[in-house]
């Protein structure tokens, strides 16, 4: 591999998850950080760390020009922009390249082709692949209000760049729709420096199916099986899983072809997902292309049992696809939760605060991706998501049932995460029966409140509790200070 030295155009999780590969490689690693983001296994993993500057502190890593230069003056040959940020943005990917670097992703010409909502919509709708009724502000930023409407309520208005849920607004009347477009444009704005954007049809009760896709240099595309990622909340996933619940195989076949005749037609290279709606009727319409590596890349690798970073870096290198189509097995099934910084029985209401104590599930079929260390001082300057937490089991009651165990050893103290919320969606009967939809949340808001506790039940918890504390275990070493209880210790 002529890659000799990566810099991460990124932060705390996907960082650290980038590292590990790059090490495993024999490739050397530079991870940026920010004066008021410097905790995080990442920055102790790599192999050099540089300081960024700039407030708020998001602009550091929207910061190009100087995320370049300083992957320049590290003497790094090839930059990876993990997820979010600027990893979709074209004109980044461009200046990678014209700095002599090697960009991790797809070149910029697929980028600005299927990584701009509104361009891949109109190239889907070339290639034969269905696509719900739509209005851009492309041709005519004036009149994109009245064709919005003319297209008939509800309607869902975004952003033409990015993605991760972020400038996404559900809009159901006409009076609605102005609130929306101004609520949408500064999300998308803020997130990724570009306001443009693209209203559609809405789908009641959808589910969220995506396709990993693979192409490399020579023209080949692979993919590596779809992911249901319909457990949402304000359109920000929680809960990824693979295979997908109830997805008959002739439906699979045909969406996982799409994908693929999507991305040999824009001459894709590098890692890819083509994400799709699918309708109560079993209908699917495409709804965009993310042109980097996903969050929920793992459960991939957990059937698979393949790299997907090391696929990006080989390829990004020049070489062909690992695999051919018929070589890619998968076996079992997977889970995802995305660990957030957040009291859901609270209203979802985000915290902060530093983080005390970490305790990892482990396990078998169990990962755990985390981007924060104890002493590591969870913000609001960045988004909330913490660590992923994955399983795999034979089968999907099994990957549940870990889950579920897992669930209940995570603890993070110091900082409210959603730990227990997502215990209770994995546990709800209709997740178990697969009878999900991006609605299921909603759907099922009071069913995944925390249970009250009785007055006897919490009388009877803490005298456990005092006993507990006051009562020496029997194979307690017969100290002075033993009958002080656990506390001294």
């Amino acid at each position: 591999m002529t890659i000799r030295k990566l810099f991460i155009a990124n932060r705390a999780e996907i960082a650290s998850r980038i590292v590990r590969t790059a090490r495993r490689l024999g490739i050397a690693t530079v991870v940026p950080w920010h004066a008021r983001d410097r905790h995080g296994p990442a920055l102790a993993e790599a192999d050099a760390t540089v300081e960024l500057h700039g407030e708020p502190p998001v602009s550091a890593w929207l910061d190009g020009p100087a995320l370049i230069a300083a992957a320049r003056e590290a003497g790094c040959d090839a930059i990876h922009p993990g997820y979010g940020f600027l990893s979709e943005n074209a004109g980044f990917a461009r200046a990678v390249a014209d700095a002599g670097l090697v960009f991790v992703g797809p070149p910029a010409k697929a980028i600005e082709l299927m990584g701009d909502k509104i361009t891949a919509r109109r190239f889907a709708q070339r290639c034969g692949v269905p696509v719900t009724p739509s209005a851009d502000e492309a041709d005519d930023p004036a009149g994109f209000a009245g064709r919005a409407r003319a297209i008939g309520f509800p309607l869902l208005v975004k952003g033409a760049a990015g993605g991760g849920g972020k400038g996404m607004q559900i809009v159901r009347d006409a009076a609605a729709l102005p609130q929306a477009i101004a609520t949408a444009r500064a999300e998308s704005e803020r997130y990724f420096g570009d306001g443009r954007l693209l209203a559609e049809r809405f789908v009641e009760r959808p589910r969220h199916i995506e396709i990993q896709v693979f192409g490399d240099a020579l023209g080949n595309v692979v993919h590596l099986g779809e992911r249901e990622c319909s457990i949402q909340r304000r359109f920000q996933k929680l809960v990824e899983e693979t295979p997908a619940p109830t997805l008959s195989p002739e439906l699979r076949e045909r969406i996982c072809a799409a994908a693929v005749t999507l991305a040999r037609e824009a001459g894709y290279v590098n890692a890819g997902t083509v994400e799709c709606i699918v309708a109560p009727d079993g209908a699917f319409y495409f709804l965009e292309m993310n042109t980097r590596l996903q969050v929920e890349h793992p459960v991939t690798e957990m059937v698979t049992g393949l790299d997907l970073v090391e696929w990006q870096l080989r390829i990004a290198d020049g070489e062909p696809l690992p695999l051919a189509q018929h070589e890619v097995r998968w076996h079992g099934a997977a889970i995802e939760c995305r660990i957030l910084a957040e009291d859901a029985d609270a209203g979802f209401v985000p915290d902060t605060g530093e983080v005390r104590l970490l305790n990892a599930p482990q396990g078998p079929g169990v990962r755990f991706d985390c981007g924060v260390t104890p002493g590591a001082r969870v913000t609001a300057d960045f988004d909330s998501m913490l660590a992923k937490l994955v399983v795999h089991g034979a089968d999907r009651a099994l990957a549940i049932s870990r889950m579920r165990q897992a669930l209940s050893e995570l603890a993070m103290l110091g900082v409210t995460v959603n730990a227990d919320y997502l215990s209770r969606v994995i546990g709800h009967p209709a997740f178990a029966e697969g009878a999900t939809d991006t609605g299921f949340l909603e759907r099922h808001r009071d069913a995944l409140r925390p249970r009250a506790w009785t007055d006897a039940e919490r009388r009877a918890l803490v005298a456990v509790a005092a006993r507990v504390v006051r009562t020496p275990h029997a194979d307690t070493p017969a100290e002075p200070w033993a009958s002080m209880g656990a506390w001294r210790n």
